[in-house]
């Protein structure tokens, strides 16, 4: 799509919105028109739906910031990291480059977590991989009565999903430590024992990263997608020690990739565990494993 070139005449939203579809259609993005939508809506500072009631006018400012987001989007640069913005779990979160971006499928390990604190509302939880701090967040946003310890093995992930506490006015509730799976990487005291642990750890098979789209293998940090040979490197790590952590009615939750359920399963048996459920996403697929000690 050609950039903006002066001119009396404001171009009409339509006409604008119908070039850069075509312009993202042609590099291979699927969800074209929507994602035109919500770039030029964002370069124009208002929502999609004033955007699209048509009765505005669009400054070559507006349209010189919208084809610099063109040119990140048409080289397959996520809207999320664009924007710097995803909602999730209806929040919304601060997203970059050092996190991954929460999916629509996520919010089912909310939802299956949020049954659980219905019956324990004074939960301890544990969120481990916290990210941007989707999960944690959502949980402390919906169940005001829990207390939450998130970790991650990257400070810099850490220190965002802190601003998404904030910004969601759930930050007194939600301890954000540094920690590679249950093992500490900073000194202090142990993590202790939790009613609830979630987890939406690292699944993708290593060999499989290249195959992805380019919104995923070329620009969401690889330390949150690669899950070693068979991609079930870090089930098998939290198997290995969550029933140190969990207290004797506690429940753990994991996300798995598609066709990952059965292995997940055994592999919390062979470690102990309890398979509890496994819980279907939205589009049919078993996206959720729980077990108990």
């Amino acid at each position: 799509m050609p950039g903006p070139t002066a001119s009396t005449q404001t171009p009409k939203v339509s006409v604008v919105l119908q070039a850069a579809a075509a312009s993202l259609a042609a590099a291979g993005v699927e969800s074209a028109q929507l994602d035109a939508q919500l770039l030029l809506a964002a370069a124009a500072g208002v929502d999609r739906a004033a955007l699209l009631s048509g009765s505005m006018n669009l400054s070559p400012e507006t349209l010189a910031r919208f084809e610099a987001m063109m040119t990140r989007r048409r080289a397959r640069e996520p809207v999320a990291y664009i924007l710097g913005r995803r909602e999730f779990y209806s929040l919304e979160f601060e997203v970059d480059r050092e996190v991954l971006i929460a999916r629509p499928h996520t919010e089912t390990v909310v939802e299956v977590a949020l049954e659980f604190i219905a019956g324990h509302p004074r939960a301890r939880v544990l969120d481990i991989g916290t990210g941007s701090g989707a999960i944690a967040v959502a949980l402390a946003a919906n169940a005001p009565q829990v207390s939450v310890v998130a970790t991650d093995i990257w400070p810099p992930a850490l220190a965002l999903a802190g601003r998404n506490a904030a910004s969601n006015k759930v930050a007194e509730r939600i301890d954000f430590v540094t920690a590679d799976v249950f093992e500490r990487l900073d000194a202090g005291p142990g993590l202790g024992k939790f009613d609830l642990v979630i987890s939406n750890p690292p699944y993708i098979v290593d060999d499989q990263i290249a195959l992805l789209d380019p919104e995923v293998r070329n620009f969401e940090p690889r330390v949150a997608l690669r899950g070693g040979p068979e991609g079930l490197d870090f089930f098998r790590r939290i198997a290995a020690c969550v029933r140190l952590h969990l207290e004797r009615d506690g429940l753990l939750v994991l996300e798995v990739g598609a066709g990952q359920d059965g292995a997940v399963a055994a592999i919390l048996t062979a470690a102990g565990m309890q398979p509890a459920g496994v819980i279907k996403d939205l589009d049919g697929i078993a996206r959720v494993v729980t077990a108990r000690p």
